[in-house]
C-alpha cells in the first residue's frame, strides 16, 4: 500500500470536464500553442537577445545574458558603456587567439539599433531580420516576442486583480445583504459610469511612469475599473447558492462568514468562473494594445504590439510593420477565443450532466 497521496485530487465531475475539453481538438491545440508561445516569451533572452549566451575571453567564462553588464573597456575597447558584442565577435575572429562567443539564434535585442551609424528608416525583411526592422532600426521579431511577454504578464495580473476584487466584493454583498448590499450596488452603479478611457488617459498623463514599475502601474489603473462586471455576476450567483441547504448546514455547525463564502459557496461557482477567464485575457490584451497604440500605455522604448501598430499607421510605405503586429495580435486573440469556446462547451452543465 502506497503511503503517498496526490497533491491535487480532482473530483470525478471535474476530471470528466477536463477530458471533454481535451476531446475538443481546436481548443486543446490552441491551448498548447498559447502555452508554447508563453514559454518562448519567458525565455526570450536565450532566443532573441543582443547579448551572447556565453563568452570565452582570455581563459575566462562569462555569461552576460542574465548577469552583470560588461563595459567595452573590460574587453579592450576605449569606452565605458556596455560592450557591443557584435563588434567584440568581429574582433575575436580577427585576432584568432581562441576567444569566442555563442549568440542567440536572433542576435538582436528589442531596443538594439541594428544599423548603427546609418539612417533611421524601416527596412524590409531579409535573412538577418526575418520580419524586417521598424523606423528606429530595431528588429521587429524581437519586439514582437518581448511585446507578447508584456501582454502575457499584463493579462495574468489583470485576471488576478479583477477576479480578486470582483469576486470578494460580489460575494460579500450577496452574503451579508441588507444595507451593505444596497450601498454596494449604488457604489457599483456610480463606479461603472466612470469613463474608463478618459480616466486612464488623465492618470497616465498626471502620474509619470516609474522605471521598472510601469507595467504594474498601468495594470493597477486598468484593473481599478474592470472588476464591476464580475462582481455583479458573483453577487447573483452567491444569492442563489446562499439559499441552498449546505450553507444552512454550515451555519448550524458554526462556520463563519469567510469560511462559508470561500470554502463552501465559491467552489460551487468556479466552474462558471473558469469559462470567463479566456475572454478576460482577450480583453486585457486588447486593452493594453489599444492604450499602447494611443500612447497612454507602456512608456517607450518598452516593446509592445500597440506601439508597432502605431508605427505601422505612420509608415504605410513599410507594410511589414503593421502586418507583423496585426498578425501576431489576431492569431493570439483567435487562439484565446478558441480556448474559451472549448472551455465553455466542456463546462456547460446544460450539455453535460452527471445524471446522463
Amino acid at each position: 500500500m502506497s503511503l503517498t497521496r496526490p497533491l491535487l485530487r480532482l473530483s470525478p465531475e471535474t476530471a470528466a470536464k477536463f477530458r471533454r475539453f481535451r476531446r475538443i481538438r481546436r481548443g486543446w491545440w490552441s491551448l498548447l500553442a498559447l502555452v508554447s508561445f508563453s514559454v518562448l516569451s519567458l525565455m526570450a533572452e536565450l532566443l532573441v537577445n543582443g547579448r551572447p549566451l556565453v563568452v570565452h575571453y582570455q581563459g575566462q567564462w562569462i555569461y552576460p545574458t542574465y548577469g552583470a553588464i560588461y563595459t567595452g573597456r573590460e574587453f579592450g575597447f576605449e569606452y565605458d558603456y556596455e560592450v557591443k558584442y557584435a563588434d567584440l565577435k568581429t574582433r575575436f575572429a580577427a585576432a584568432g587567439q581562441g576567444d569566442w562567443m555563442i549568440l542567440p539564434p536572433v542576435p538582436y535585442g528589442p531596443n538594439d539599433n541594428c544599423y548603427e551609424g546609418q539612417t533611421f528608416k524601416p527596412r524590409p525583411p531579409d535573412t538577418a531580420h526575418w520580419f524586417g526592422t521598424d523606423q528606429l532600426n530595431r528588429d521587429i521579431l524581437a519586439r514582437l516576442l518581448y511585446g507578447y511577454r508584456s501582454a502575457l504578464l499584463f493579462s495574468v495580473g489583470y485576471v488576478g486583480l479583477t477576479y480578486l476584487i470582483g469576486v470578494s466584493l460580489g460575494c460579500a454583498m450577496a452574503y451579508f445583504g441588507g444595507k451593505f448590499d444596497l450601498v454596494g450596488q449604488r457604489l457599483l452603479e456610480i463606479w461603472s459610469l466612470v469613463p474608463f478611457l478618459f480616466v486612464v488617459i488623465i492618470l497616465r498623463s498626471v502620474i509619470p511612469p516609474t522605471p521598472g514599475w510601469d507595467l504594474l502601474e498601468l495594470l493597477g489603473i486598468v484593473a481599478m475599473f474592470s472588476w464591476v462586471g464580475i462582481s455583479y455576476y458573483m453577487r447573483s450567483t452567491t444569492y442563489r447558492e446562499k439559499a441552498r441547504e449546505y450553507v444552512a448546514a454550515a451555519q448550524v455547525l458554526g462556520a463563519g462568514a469567510g469560511r462559508i463564502v470561500f470554502v463552501h459557496i465559491l467552489p460551487n461557482t468556479l466552474a462558471t468562473l473558469v469559462t470567463f477567464i479566456p475572454f478576460t485575457v482577450a480583453a486585457a490584451i486588447s486593452s493594453l494594445t489599444a492604450l499602447d497604440f494611443l500612447g497612454f500605455g507602456l512608456p517607450p522604448p518598452t516593446p509592445s504590439w500597440g506601439e508597432l501598430l502605431h508605427q505601422g499607421t505612420g509608415n504605410l510605405n513599410a507594410p511589414w510593420i503593421v502586418s507583423a503586429a496585426f498578425t501576431a495580435l489576431s492569431v493570439t486573440l483567435i487562439l484565446v477565443t478558441f480556448v474559451g469556446e472549448a472551455i465553455r462547451e466542456a463546462f456547460d452543465p446544460k450539455r453535460h450532466t452527471i445524471y446522463q
